[in-house]
């Protein structure tokens, strides 16, 4: 099993376990794919949900960038939304997991 192997299969965990959410596994892998090598580095492999520079920094390359979806009060609202889903009391918000929960909440599965 390689290491990305290994990511995908903690984070469906934690998708089972702290968000009660049973993960799509072939929509995992691609938001986890396309996380690129940030999932292999401790600092920027997990989000900080207190952090505003960080969650401005998810809203802008994700949501705006990525998924093409217009700046507006919605997504910090979205944003907020998947952080409480996620657990405030959770040290470790894995970005794939933060990233794919994004993606279920705004039904941008089609950008992958």
């Amino acid at each position: 099993m390689s290491k990305r192997d290994e990511l995908i299969a903690k984070y469906a965990t934690d998708l089972k376990d702290k968000c009660g959410v049973d993960a799509d596994m072939d929509l995992l892998t691609k938001v986890t794919i396309g996380c690129g090598p940030s999932i292999y580095n401790a600092d920027s492999a997990t989000v900080s949900g207190s952090d505003q520079t960080e969650l401005a920094t998810v809203k802008n390359n994700f949501l705006i960038k990525k998924l093409g979806l217009s700046d507006g009060a919605d997504l910090d609202k979205g944003i907020q939304a998947v952080m409480d889903k996620y657990g405030q009391s959770n040290r470790n918000k894995y970005r794939a997991v933060v990233y794919y929960l994004l993606v279920k909440h705004f039904g941008k599965e089609s950008a992958y």
